[in-house]
């Protein structure tokens, strides 16, 4: 009896560490999680850490055959080394190629994911690349499992403006409000980085802008929003008390693009986790992508871009897997 006790305090303690250990930054041999091709591109990372898990959304633009299509994927992770295939979840089409998913946040009894139509009908890859037209706008998906979706639905984030007179937009992040609770802010990319607020994620009022890049993260820290943006090459970082006065700090990000020939071209797309408090962890974890050896407008825009990882103490000092 002695034996079989002594036996199963063995197994608890070894189950116990074993998770305490799960996660080892240092396990991580490559800075690339998802490497782009010559056909493909991985772009625009929005992460989840939930339930022990790590979900992982993006953009996956791929070359079929001489056409170009854009979708929204996803993969999982349970240490950060290992990921599951991407897996596409919304549907081919090039007059919506939804993409760009901003984050995944609770609401109520589901999952919302925040993301953006980038239409570009009949593209073809002798005309790389091609941007999205005037009617790109913002949608949001539902889950109750993170694994099955549903069908996209139109964020009207100019209130009762029509639809079509909205304006281009793209690259939404929902985050929110730190001193009122149940009020959520939309940040989208328009006229620099514009904002709108909701309370059901369905009614919204615009509520003005700052000046930035794209592809906006929004966190608080400290009791302040921290804004990270996308500038034409790089990440930068501004925040503010108030949503109304914003101001820069720290320096350009741009990680280890110096050396990085998969990166040359543009790193751009952060979002950021906190994880001072995970166990294994204890940083900031940021998620981005990175095109190269071209830059997006010689062509690595719909190929030969990858997602990438990196993580932090501070936000101001950031380390990488060599």
């Amino acid at each position: 009896m002695r034996k079989l006790i002594t036996l199963i305090i063995y197994a608890l303690c070894f189950i116990a560490g074993h998770s305490i250990g799960r996660f080892d930054l240092d396990k991580i041999s490559s800075p690339i999680v998802l490497r782009g091709n010559d056909s493909i591109a991985y772009r625009d990372p929005a992460v989840l850490f939930y339930n022990d898990t790590f979900y992982l959304f993006y953009t996956v633009m791929k070359i079929e055959k001489d056409s170009i299509y854009g979708y929204t994927a996803q993969s999982e992770s349970k240490d950060l080394v290992t990921w599951t295939s991407p897996r596409c979840i919304t549907p081919r089409s090039q007059n919506l190629n939804f993409s760009s998913p901003g984050n995944v946040i609770r609401f109520g009894n589901e999952w919302i994911m925040c993301l953006q139509t980038y239409p570009r009908p009949n593209y073809t890859v002798d005309q790389m690349p091609r941007y999205a037209n005037s009617d790109a706008r913002i949608y949001s998906m539902r889950s109750r499992d993170l694994e099955e979706w549903s069908y996209p639905e139109i964020l009207k984030l100019k209130g009762d403006m029509p639809i079509n007179k909205m304006g281009r937009m793209i690259d939404p992040y929902l985050v929110q409000d730190k001193d009122i609770q149940g009020k959520w802010w939309c940040f989208y990319k328009q006229d620099g980085v514009s904002m709108s607020y909701s309370y059901d994620l369905k009614n919204w009022v615009y509520s003005g802008r700052v000046e930035a890049g794209e592809n906006a993260c929004v966190m608080v820290i400290n009791d302040e929003y921290i804004l990270f943006h996308s500038p034409k090459n790089g990440i930068g970082m501004k925040k503010s008390s108030d949503l109304k006065h914003w101001t820069d700090f720290g320096t350009l990000i741009t990680l280890g693009q110096k050396n990085w020939d998969w990166g040359k071209g543009r790193v751009t797309a952060a979002t950021v986790l906190d994880l001072t408090q995970v166990n294994g962890i204890n940083k900031y974890l940021m998620f981005f992508h990175a095109s190269g050896p071209l830059t997006e407008e010689e062509g690595d825009f719909d190929k030969n871009s990858s997602i990438g990882i990196a993580w932090s103490d501070d936000l101001l000092n950031w380390e990488w897997a060599n």
